[in-house]
């Protein structure tokens, strides 16, 4: 490719743009490689979202990676849950913060999605994670936790070469860096301006982004610099899935990924 730049436009922008696009056609020509499917909040389509129900289903679908809802009781233990109350997902009531691991242990977190799924129970983290071992990876979205807590737990796991890390606030990444430099972290960005932050100031090992602003130039901002892709698209959506397909990001986030299974294999026989 560097051999024909010389036929390229000389304006700097309108060459780089083309030398991007260029790059992600020779990648999106290359034989597909398997992408790492990431399960927001386990199988959530088909059983209690963050349950053991729910990631078992994932391992059994054989996705890489399990993404967990981290929050902290009154008495300072680490559980699974989305919500910063248990109203909508258990048969309880009140913030996760203000009730012991006593009374949360007590809890079904199964009935409201389905009878079948009673007495699914709200995951504590350690046996969570010590059970997941082996089986499937972990991406840990930080809610409310005592981040020492939680880095001292994932090494004693031993799981810190299987998961990553995100944070909603800025500050809160910041300072899981400090503490750590290792683990991976993952930043959510629009473009490459976002991904040369993530990777200057947070030093992200893998960026999320949605489909809608997948671009060449992203793409090439991020191998530069030895990120990781992961797209997010959460929807049902088989037309979607095979614009993911083509793109050949690292990970894809979603919640259906046994749609996006049968749409790989779709693109794999021709269909």
């Amino acid at each position: 490719m560097t051999a024909h730049l010389r036929l390229l436009p000389r304006k700097p922008g309108v060459r780089a743009r083309i030398v991007a696009a260029l790059s992600v056609a020779v990648l999106l020509a290359s034989p597909c490689a398997a992408i790492d499917l990431v399960v927001h909040r386990g199988a959530n389509e088909v059983a209690p979202e963050n349950t053991r129900a729910a990631a078992q289903q994932c391992i059994d679908w054989g996705v890489a990676y399990v993404e967990v809802d981290v929050r902290t009781s009154k008495d300072k233990q680490l559980y699974i849950l989305h919500d910063p109350t248990v109203n909508r997902t258990t048969n309880g009531k009140g913030f996760l913060r203000q009730l012991t691991g006593a009374e949360i242990d007590q809890l079904d977190a199964g009935s409201w999605f389905d009878p079948k799924f009673a007495g699914e129970r709200v995951p504590k983290l350690r046996p969570y994670l010590e059970w997941i071992k082996g089986k499937a990876k972990v991406y840990f979205d930080v809610k409310d936790a005592d981040l020492k807590q939680l880095i001292s737990l994932v090494y004693d796991v031993g799981l810190e070469n299987d998961c990553f890390f995100w944070f909603s606030s800025d500050k809160q990444a910041e300072k899981f860096r400090e503490l750590d430099s290792k683990l991976p972290l993952k930043v959510n960005v629009s473009n490459p301006v976002d991904v040369a932050k993530a990777a200057g100031h947070f030093n992200a090992n893998i960026v999320e982004v949605g489909l809608k602003n997948m671009t060449p130039e992203l793409v090439n901002s991020c191998r530069q610099r030895g990120i990781k892709i992961m797209i997010y698209h959460p929807q049902k959506d088989p037309a979607g899935f095979r614009k993911v397909i083509e793109w050949q990001p690292d990970l894809v986030n979603l919640n259906h990924p046994d749609l996006f299974q049968q749409v790989e294999r779709d693109v794999a026989a021709g269909k």
